[in-house]
Parts: structure tokens; sequence; C-alpha cells
């Protein structure tokens, strides 16, 4: 049937436009009217005889709809449906059993719910070459369909058209609509690529076989015309061997036989094609001429000016066609840890090696400005509407399509951009990783090539814009009033590598006015969820964060600045963003039980780091420091792990940095560090016996304690609570210690060796600044002969020998670890103690001398620390050199785990793309969760301002 162009004339009503068509129509609406038919003739219609055909109309269509139904429930279980694809073997191509994989399904949760994994993994047990064919068929069918003049169809425009479109669908099962083929060609290889990755885990033969292996056919003498295989890279940074230019002067023969690109290559371009196809994820006004694939970047922003429009419809396809892409990419979650640098995914290497420059700069800049516009997005559509609305997450259930689009534009960029592995790694200068190459991983490389201001000024407004949204979910006065983001974890990391990267827009950020702000949204976002086990390493990730941007210099320049950022009640008033620092650094540490101790160490480099620029530190903040310092130099906590030494060394450098650089504008620092001067002392002379010692004192005391609560009568045993003489055992201790220490040196000399030297420098220099010429960092700078003689005097006291362990070192430790004293002793000498002896030594004489005749008050003291110089006992101030975050192979496998981690997580609901397979990089443990619904959701929030009974709320916990 064609169609020309002029007027159809339809019997029921007066001649108007009809749609005009260039091809054969098949199935598509003609009249605007009666979409349902087309009459041929002028009926004869009256009120009697037109209802009795609308009614078998609508019944013949509940037929066609309850066939279809049948159809769908009956796929998973009947002889033709998927269960054939393992019962019969060597189906060919031409079988019209494949047919009903392109018709059959009407949404991407049919394809998940009717095909399982089970069903593939049978398949490919007992008859790999049907998956083989499946893959084939369906990719051929896609190519076919993206090549054809009647895709993509039309794209229904309301809510109206999208009703009648799906009855249509769901009703006329032999109506063909090209777009739907392509959908469902798109969803049935997301559903079965995870299972072959799975099933062939390391092992890639059945991969290569099918997906990237190469035909070779006879060379025509034409030649073959596939210019969008050719890399063109103009950068003149990055010559490629492609561009021949001697060639021209001496032609090589053609060669008889050429290799067709794999299945795997077309499949890429198909992808390409469709994430720019005008009609299906772009709109059909700017297609030019003919031409529907038009590589234009998505929306304004890096690369682009203008916005093309957000249409609900084609945000929904651009998703389907980004999650195969995404699914192709997540062939590394099924090899092992170990084996994920030298076995890399193939899908992986030839999108970030061997994609055209021109593909790669459009999708990296659609993906961006996608995912940065989410802020502030023009799209109006249910989703954005109800996101507004407090409890909008209660009521509506499914996720806006623009959410989704933002959250998997997210994904695939923190994807690409981590992607190291086998040729993809950063090359080695000098035995350290230099900056991509468009050869290495083009995503990459690109992102460094970023400069312009007005692209860093995008990306950061676009980033702080989530975390603000983020934040405010908090910060409403109506708890639970506002969902949390869903893809807070992609920004957080996409930030991360964006300025692990880009160096220019590290240092634009921080020399933003609006740096703190950031900062502060990040810390308060990893307080937030530092309780919840699923969160910690987003929190970890934070840490790492934190700590590089601490090491460069714009940080300590932008720590004294005043946070803007309107915070909580319960942080109380927070000054400045060191003092915000402080207080989450605190909050971390202090109310984690132990639970995030993996994060300690960054937290705390980074305010080691920062120190130095340290300035009028608040009271709470300064107490807040004092109290990391006492529950690091605890005698139980020291000596549980082999690290737990390191945090006390980098909290003593902090007191360190204020007493060289800023002692006057830190009095509350100074003041806390004379009021815990004994515990500085103690930790001069600390022994393996003095901690064990003492953890036992603790120990017997809570237990006293806890009897004199359960019986007040009872007294306790003072001679097992208090040593009798401490100080002088202390004083037989060091001598019998400091006698063997002389005995084993001796005896060293006598055989005609050397002093030993134990594992003590080794271990120091482990806690220390690898920038630093001295094992101490700051320490080793020039101070006067009173410094000296007092770190003479300290050292003089040390021991070095083993002594024997009591029976509590080795029930302390944790994980087996236990204590020795050489061990001890190996970082107890490294601890950068002397800065902090020399300025109590020297102040507080002065002090006790304000405070002889009369009690003088904190106050007092406090303003004579504000006006304190220490140039007589540190002449000089010793360089400031900040401990950065290097990245090693451990380093780089935990961020690819947390990534693919958080993409599995959020992709068991609703589809579960890669539930019930056997993933390999991260361990998966299943929890099973309970939602709430919308009335128990109500009732807790009102019986929360009621004030309910203690008996409904211990019930509550229960659940």
């Amino acid at each position: 049937m064609m169609v020309n162009r002029g007027k159809f004339n339809c019997g029921g009503c007066a001649s108007v436009p009809s749609k005009v068509a260039k091809y054969p129509l098949r199935g598509l609406d003609i009249h605007h009217h009666a979409p349902q038919f087309v009459h041929a003739e002028r009926p004869v219609l009256t009120p009697l005889n037109r209802r009795p055909s609308i009614l078998h109309h609508h019944s013949s269509r509940i037929r066609r709809l309850d066939s279809k139904v049948s159809s769908k429930l009956a796929f998973p279980s009947q002889p033709n449906g998927v269960t054939k694809l393992a019962t019969v073997r060597h189906m060919p191509t031409s079988d019209t059993y494949w047919e009903q994989y392109f018709v059959l399904f009407d949404s991407a949760s049919d394809v998940f719910s009717l095909i399982t994994p089970h069903h593939v993994r049978r398949a490919l047990s007992e008859a790999p070459e049907n998956v083989a064919t499946l893959i084939q068929v369906i990719t051929a069918r896609l190519f076919n369909l993206i090549s054809d003049h009647t895709f993509p169809s039309s794209t229904p425009a309301s809510v109206t058209s999208y009703a009648t479109s799906f009855i249509k669908s769901a009703s006329s099962s032999h109506e063909k609509s090209p777009t739907k083929e392509v959908l469902n060609c798109v969803r049935v290889l997301q559903r079965v690529l995870p299972v072959v990755f799975e099933v062939q885990g390391e092992s890639s033969t059945f991969e290569q076989e099918v997906i990237w292996k190469r035909e070779e056919v006879w060379n025509r003498d034409e030649p073959a015309g596939e210019p969008q295989f050719v890399i063109e890279d103009e950068d003149e940074d990055e010559p490629h061997s492609e561009k021949q230019t001697e060639g021209a002067t001496s032609p090589k023969p053609k060669p008889k036989t050429k290799f067709l690109p794999s299945l795997g290559e077309r499949l890429f371009n198909a992808i390409t094609d469709l994430l720019f196809c005008c009609g299906f994820t772009l709109p059909k006004s700017i297609q030019v001429d003919h031409h529907k694939i038009n590589y234009v970047i998505w929306e304004k922003g890096v690369g682009s000016t203008s916005s093309l429009g957000n249409n609900t419809a084609f945000d929904s396809n651009k998703t389907e066609v980004l999650r195969l892409l995404l699914v192709l990419l997540s062939r590394q979650v099924y090899i092992p840890a170990a084996s994920l640098f030298t076995k890399p995914s193939l899908a992986s290497l030839h999108i970030v090696q061997k994609m055209p420059r021109r593909d790669v700069l459009t999708i990296l800049c659609s993906l961006l400005n996608t995912a940065m516009n989410s802020s502030t997005t023009d799209t109006i559509t249910i989703g954005t509407i109800a996101g507004k609305l407090p409890y909008n997450h209660l009521v509506f259930k499914g996720e806006d399509p623009r959410t989704t689009l933002i959250s998997t534009c997210l994904q695939l960029l923190c994807v690409l951009l981590d992607f190291q592995s086998g040729s993809a790694r950063d090359p080695i200068v000098d035995g350290q990783p230099a900056s991509p190459t468009a050869k290495t991983n083009a995503f990459r490389y690109f992102i460094v090539k970023l400069h312009r201001t007005q692209d860093f000024e995008y990306l950061f407004d676009g980033m702080m814009g989530i975390l603000e949204q983020q934040t405010a979910t908090v910060k409403n006065l109506l708890p639970g009033a506002k969902k949390s983001l869903p893809y807070m974890t992609e920004t957080i990391i996409l930030f991360w590598k964006l300025i692990e990267l880009n160096k220019k827009f590290c240092t634009y950020i921080l020399e933003s006015e609006r740096s703190m702000d950031f900062i502060a949204h990040l810390l308060f976002y990893c307080v937030e969820i530092k309780d919840k086990p699923e969160q910690h390493g987003v929190c970890r990730a934070i840490s790492y964060i934190i700590q590089t941007l601490s090491a460069e210099p714009g940080f300590g320049f932008r720590i004294t600045n005043p946070i803007r950022v309107q915070l909580p009640t319960k942080w109380g008033p927070v000054d400045t963003a060191a003092d915000f620092l402080i207080h989450a650094v605190y909050a971390v540490v202090a109310t984690t039980s132990g639970a995030l101790t993996s994060l300690y160490p960054a937290l705390i480099i980074a305010l080691s780091n920062a120190a130095p620029f340290f300035k009028n530190i608040g009271v709470s903040s300064s107490a807040r420091l004092l109290q990391l310092f006492n529950s690091f130099s605890n005698p139980l906590f020291l000596l549980s792990d082999e690290g737990h030494p390191r945090l006390l060394f980098f909290m003593l450098e902090v007191f360190s940095s204020v007493i060289y650089y800023h002692p006057a504008e830190n009095p509350n620092i100074t003041y806390g560090i004379l009021q815990s001067r004994k515990v500085f002392e103690d930790l001069g002379t600390f022994t393996l016996t003095r901690g064990l010692r003492e953890i036992q004192r603790v120990q017997l005391a809570k237990e006293e304690l806890a009897k004199k609560v359960n019986n007040p009568k009872a007294k306790a045993k003072v001679e097992e609570v208090e040593l009798a003489d401490a100080g002088a055992e202390k004083a037989r201790l060091l001598e019998s210690e400091g006698a063997g220490h002389r005995g084993s040196q001796e005896r060293d000399l006598e055989v005609g060796g050397s002093p030993r030297t134990s594992q003590d420098e080794t271990t120091t220099r482990s806690f220390v600044s690898p920038t630093s010429d001295n094992p101490y960092g700051n320490v080793g700078s020039p101070i006067s002969e009173k410094a000296r003689g007092k770190m003479r005097e300290r050292r003089s006291l040390s021991v070095d020998t083993i002594n024997p362990l009591d029976r509590a070192a080795i029930t302390i430790g944790r994980n087996g670890f236990v204590p020795t004293q050489e061990w001890v002793t190996s970082w107890q000498q490294g601890l950068p103690l002397d800065t902090v002896m020399i300025f109590i030594s020297d102040v507080i004489q002065k002090v006790e001398d304000m405070q002889r005749h009369t009690t003088i008050p904190s106050s007092r003291v406090i303003e004579f620390l504000s006006h304190i110089k220490l140039d007589h006992v540190f002449p000089t101030k010793p360089p400031i050199s900040a401990r950065r975050f290097m990245w090693s192979d451990a380093s780089l496998v935990w961020l690819t785990s947390l990534i693919w981690g958080e993409i599995y997580v959020r992709g068991m609901t609703p589809l579960g793309i890669w539930n019930a397979t056997n993933v390999r990089l991260f361990f998966v443990k299943h929890s099973q969760s309970h939602q709430r619904q919308i009335t128990e959701t109500v009732t807790n929030v009102v019986g929360g301002f009621l004030r309910r009974t203690s008996e409904t709320q211990v019930r509550q916990r229960g659940s």
C-alpha cells in the first residue's frame, strides 16, 4: 500500500491531510480519527448497525490480548519456548522459533522475568551452539532494523497516545513495530550476555569465537567502505600509525583476503548509532535529510551550548541502550580480583582503545552533561513534579526515567574512567604512573585534556548541586520527607576521578570560594552514612578524597574560610572549615566503635596535612583533637593492632605543626597540650610491660567498680588496683632492660659484628612522608641546643630489648597479632615527641609561676598563650611536606570492586540484571529486607510525634 502526498478522504469526516509516508506502511495509523481501521468505501452507518461492529471489534481485540498474555505466560515452560534452547540441538538461523524473541515482549521486565539465568545457563551447558545462534540472530536483526527505513517508528507524545500504543501492541501481535523489535533485541542481549560471561569465567573461548572472531573473506577490487572503523586522532601530542604519509609514493599491493569486522565491533557501532538516532533517542527535528544518525551532544554543557530537549520516551530508550553497553563492560565482574589486570575485558578494551575519536568525545560529553544537569533539569514529568512533594517516594513507587538515565550515565562514566587493565594501564615513567594516552584509555585521556574554565565551572556546579540536594534530604524538618539520591556514590567517585586525572580541575576546585563548602558536603554525607555497613566503602572513598585534596597547597590556604553550608543543629557552632574537618573526623573515629579503622589513617593524615595552616581553632575543636590523641595513646588501643601506632604518630605531627607554625594563633590547642602533658611524658618512656600493666589496672578497676555497684559494702583490693610505687618499679624495669640491651650490644661487638639494627627504622619510615628525607618528618628541622639536649635525655631512657611476654599480650592483639618489646621499641623511638616536649618544658614553668600566688583562670592562661613566641626555641621552621594518597594495585582493585558492587546492587531492582550469576570480583551477601508500607511509615512518623508507648517502640525495633 502506497500513500501519496495530498488529501486522504475518510467517509466519516471532511478531507484532512493524511500522514504521509515515503515507504510502504506496515501497521502505521493513517487517519487521526480512526486509528484502528481505514475505510476503503464510505458505508452507510446508523446507530443501529454501528454498535454491533464496535462491540465485535473490541471483543476480537480482547481475544488477541488474552492470546498474547497466554503466550507470555507459557513461554518459560512450553516446548516451543525458551526451554527449546537446551532441548533441541543445532537449530538453524532460519527457524521461525527465533521470531518470538523480537515480538513477544513488551517491556524490559517481560524479558527479565520470562528468561531466567537458569534457562541460559542450561542451554550453554547442553546446547551451546543454540546460544551462539541466538546471539547471532538477535544482533543480525538489530543491525538490519537500524538500517531499515521504517525505523524508528513514531514515538508517542502524550499519555493518551502511550495508552493507545500499549493497547495496540498488546492486542495486535501480528503488527510489527521496528522500535519495539530493536528494544527487544537490546533487552535479550542484556539478559543473555551476563550468563555467558559468568559461565566463561576467566576463559573467553566462547566469547572470542562468537563475538570477537573476524571472518576472512576474499578482497574484491572495490574498497570496503567502512570509515567508522578508522581511528583519526587529530591531536598533535598523540600521532597515530594510521597516518601513513609516506605510503602515497609507494602504494602497497592489496592483499587477496581481508577480515570483516567482528560481531562485537559491529555491535558497538550499532549501540553508538542508537544513542544518536533521530526519532529514537534524539528529536526527529534535528535529522539531516535522510540521515537519521546524527552525532550531536545530548545536552548543553561541555562541548555544547544548546540542549536538544528532553523527552520521557527518548530518556527511556537511552537508558535501555546504555544498559546494554554497561552489560558488555560488566565482563570484569566475572574475573577474580587476582586476574583483573592480566585478563582484561575485550569489550572494555575495544571501547577505550578502538572506538573512533568522534564517538568517544560525543559519548563522553553526552554522559557528562546529562549527569551534571540532573539538579537543574527542565524536564516536566510525573517524577520531577512528584520529586518536589514530601514523601513522594512512598506514593510513587516507580522510578522516574530521568533519574534512571542519570544513574546509568554516572555508572558508565565511573566504569570507563576507572578501567585500567592489560594494555589500558597508564604508562609508567621513571617508576611513577604517568598521564593516560589516547592509546591506553581514550576516555581518561580526554578528561585530562579538559582545560576551559567554563567547563570546570559547569562540572563543579553540577556536582555541587547533587550534593546540595542530598544534604537537603537530611536537613528537612519532616523526617524522611525526601528520598536520598540514588546516584550519590557514583557522583563521589566521578569527582575523585576528575581531580585525580585533571590537575587543572583540582586546582580550580581548591581556588574556588566554594571549595570548603563542597568538602563540607562530602564530610557531612560521610558522617550520615557511617553507621550503615553497606556504605562503608563510600566512606572510605571520601576519606581518600579528603586526603588527596589536603595534600594540595590550595587546601591549606582555604582551610580557614568559614563554612557557608547550613548544618543541622547537632553539629553546634562551627566557625571555619578546619573546625568542621576536626569535628567530622572525630565523629567518624569516636562513634563507630572500631568498625571503620580502615578510614582512620587517611582522615588523620588529612588533619596532619592541614595542621600547618590551622588558625584560631575553637575550644570544642581543640578538645576533639586532644580526645583523639588520648584515645590513640591508650595502651589498649596501641597494643591491639600493628598499624595503630601510626595514628598516634600522625596526631603528634598535628601538634608539632601547630607549635612550629602558628602557636600564638591556636592558644586553645596549646592549652590542651599543657593539660595533657603527663600523657606526652608517659609516651616518652612507654614499654610493653608498662602498657600491659596499665591495661590490667584499668580492667581491675572496672571489675571493682562493678562489684561496688552490685555490693556497696565490699572493699576494693587497692593493692591490685594501684601499684605501690609506680615510679620505683618503672625505674627498676628501665634499669634491667637497659642492662640487657647493653649486654646484647657487647655480645654483638665481641663476635666482630656491628651494633644490631632492628626493624625500628623500617617500621618508622612507613609512618612518614615518602618525599621527606628525614624519617621523622617535621622533627628533623634545625632546633636549638636546648632541644637537642632534651632529645638526648628522652632517648637515654628508651629500651630496645625483649621483655618476657605476659599472658595478656597473647590475648590483647587482634587477628592473631601479638605485641613484642622489639615492636614497641621500633615505633616508640620514632614518635615525634620532641617538639611537644620542648614546648611543654619551655612554657609550663611560666604558667606555674603565674599561678603560684593566686588562682589564675584559664582565660588568662589562654591570653598568655595567644602572645607566645617560640623563635628562641625553634629558630627555623621545617618545610611543609604533605602526604599524598598513593595508588597501588590493591587500591585500584578495591575501587573497581566498589564501582561494580554499587552497579550490581542498583541492578537488583527492578530487573535483576546480574542476579543469580556467580560474580567473582567481589563477594555478594544477600540479606532479606522488608519494604515498609505507606501506612506503616505514616504510623511511624505520627507515632514519633505523639510519643507512643514503650511497648510499641520495642515491637517496632524488633521488626
